[in-house]
């Protein structure tokens, strides 16, 4: 979208804004189906943490995506979408028995990541074939806090354990159709990830009932001009000519399985925000705009970069500045940045906020979290209202004292 056209939607559902360009969505989508197009069996599962709002998850039902969700409110949502519950794979970590119970019964693909759920799982269901995460001890990932395949990770049966799964199995009877792996988010060493890689798929050769195997995601999408990203086609290349050779030793067709959310909608999502103040120092000039943490956390808590430009004056000459947030705290998001001369009431566009953004977004200082808007097939589309005060109050329980 220009300039122009997001600021029309400002004017018309006010600031601050997502807005999400759907056609974005589904040309990355359609841009890792052909990078792995070799494959005979391929199947995507949308990354539902990654932007829960239902009209997005409706798009990529549209597009015959599968979902990957990791709690059982994600698995409703998915459902709520229209997704058949076979298209459903539930991978969550460190959740209660009784709410992976309640996705069982709803009959969707179930993924264990430790020794005691597997064995509990196998007491009671072990007529319901399961799929194991496995923890290749491979770090892969940008930010420490998004990689989650080394050793020290809460996520996953360690490789290690082999015979510790194989010993419940044996007792149970429960029967393993399906072998994962994350290593983490931000990946662009593909080398790392194809080291992973076969050491998942020699975990596959553990057992003989195999029907996929998902490598999960985390590919890195660029976030400004010359940015490193994971080059998906060469990927692509390699990883499917790899999974063909291996399907023929393992003597069976398998699914190869991606769960990609950031690289199907964090370039498709802009987050507007209004220029409340320009605020001169000795050293820096401080804009602060109406938004903040509550609304885009990831530069705080990952140190991840967001692309920012002056949309209200793009061609004027370019100045350096400190964008932050209006909470009580240090919510920046971006320092010494050279953006186009800005004023106050100026829109700003904070671009690559189509992945965990409004997903992470809170009330913190009381806050109303954002409008949503969607753009399909030329139209906008509200799809999550401004919240008001009402909103603050609603599930408070006020007492008289």
């Amino acid at each position: 979208m220009n300039n122009e056209q997001l600021l029309q939607l400002t004017e018309k559902y006010g600031s601050p804004l997502y807005v999400y360009d759907t056609d974005k969505i589904i040309s990355q989508y359609h841009r890792m189906a052909n990078a792995f197009s070799s494959v005979n069996k391929l199947k995507i599962n949308y990354a539902v943490k990654a932007n829960s709002n239902i009209n997005i998850l409706k798009v990529l039902n549209q597009l015959k995506s599968g979902v990957d969700c990791v709690s059982i409110q994600e698995v409703k949502l998915a459902i709520e979408a229209g997704f058949n519950v076979k298209d459903i794979f539930f991978t969550p970590s460190g959740i209660s028995f009784e709410e992976m119970e309640e996705a069982t019964k709803l009959g969707v693909q179930i993924t264990l990541d430790s020794l005691s759920v597997l064995e509990k799982f196998g007491d009671k269901y072990s007529n319901i074939p399961v799929c194991l995460r496995i923890n290749p001890h491979v770090m892969a990932g940008g930010n420490h806090k998004i990689s989650v395949g080394h050793i020290d990770s809460k996520f996953g049966i360690s490789i290690h354990q082999i015979d510790g799964i194989k010993s419940i199995i044996e007792k149970s009877g429960l029967v393993i159709n399906g072998i994962h792996m994350h290593t983490g988010s931000d990946i662009y060493n593909i080398e790392a990830f194809l080291t992973a890689t076969e050491i998942l798929l020699n975990t596959v050769k553990e057992f003989d009932t195999i029907e996929f195997v998902d490598f999960g995601s985390g590919f890195k999408v660029p976030y400004k001009d010359g940015d490193i990203e994971t080059n998906i086609e060469e990927m692509g290349i390699t990883l499917s000519n790899r999974f063909n050779e291996f399907c023929k030793e393992y003597g069976r067709e398998l699914t190869m399985i991606f769960e990609p959310g950031k690289f199907l909608v964090s370039s498709a999502g802009s987050l507007l925000v209004k220029v409340n103040v320009v605020k001169p120092t000795p050293n820096i000039v401080f804009i602060g705009v109406d938004s903040g943490l509550n609304h885009l956390l990831r530069p705080m808590m990952y140190d991840s970069y967001h692309h920012i430009t002056n949309i209200s004056n793009a061609n004027d000459v370019e100045k350096i500045y400190d964008v932050v947030g209006y909470i009580c705290e240090n919510d920046t998001f971006g320092s010494n940045r050279s953006i186009s001369k800005i004023r106050e009431n100026d829109i700003l566009c904070i671009h690559n906020a189509g992945a965990y953004s409004f997903s992470m977004a809170s009330n913190y200082n009381s806050r109303y979290r954002p409008a949503e808007v969607m753009i399909y097939n030329g139209e906008d589309y509200l799809i999550r209202k401004r919240e008001n005060f009402e909103d603050l109050l609603r599930n408070q329980v006020i007492i008289d004292l």
